[in-house]
């Protein structure tokens, strides 16, 4: 592989960590429902883990409610389990055909720990990018010891690498400061 190709797998790579950041963020509650928050909830069903958007129809008919409701009737008591057993906080209740979910007004001390839950998602799509980076600089220190490019063209192509990496950590950041403003919004 060339330089540029390397760079461009980088950053390829280093997008995709920025968008399962993104990703990740869209699965925190905040104040408003969103089909989103269900995201993460992956739901044992016939013995294996599905995630629940598979195996249900999931809504916002208000801004403060949630419905839930199984292609499986069967499933809806695994389903209700799953969720109660989540880190969401979120109480269902289901009259036999559909779960509901109120989404209830986050109190000050659940706001901190979803900022805190935030900023560890963030610092994991931080690591990611960084590992990115590292594995191209590993390659790039290859290329030299081979005596395909020189040490000068190395360095430059290493100081592509770090503005890509800083580059795609503000994004992250950026993403964060978002995330942060909409959780702490009363």
């Amino acid at each position: 592989m060339t330089i540029d190709e390397f760079i461009a797998d980088a950053t390829r790579r280093m997008d995709k960590s920025v968008e399962s950041a993104q990703h990740e963020f869209n699965t925190l509650r905040t104040g408003r429902a969103s089909a989103a928050l269900l995201d993460r909830i992956q739901v044992d069903y016939y013995g294996t883990k599905t995630p629940l958007n598979q195996l249900a129809t999931i809504n916002a008919p208000e801004p403060r409610l949630l419905t839930v409701q199984p292609f499986d009737p069967s499933s809806l008591p695994s389903i209700e389990r799953t969720i109660q057993e989540s880190d969401l906080g979120l109480t269902p209740s289901n009259d036999g055909k559909i779960i509901r979910l109120p989404i209830p007004q986050l109190t000050e001390e659940r706001r901190k720990e979803l900022v805190k839950i935030a900023r560890q998602m963030a610092e994991d799509g931080r690591v990611a990018v960084r590992n990115v980076r590292r594995d191209v600089m590993h390659h790039l220190k290859e290329l030299v010891d081979k005596g395909e490019v020189g040490s000068d063209e190395e360095h430059r192509a290493e100081e592509r690498v770090q503005k890509l990496t800083d580059d795609h950590t503000h994004k992250i950041d950026d993403l964060l400061k978002r995330k942060e403003e909409e959780i702490l919004e009363v």
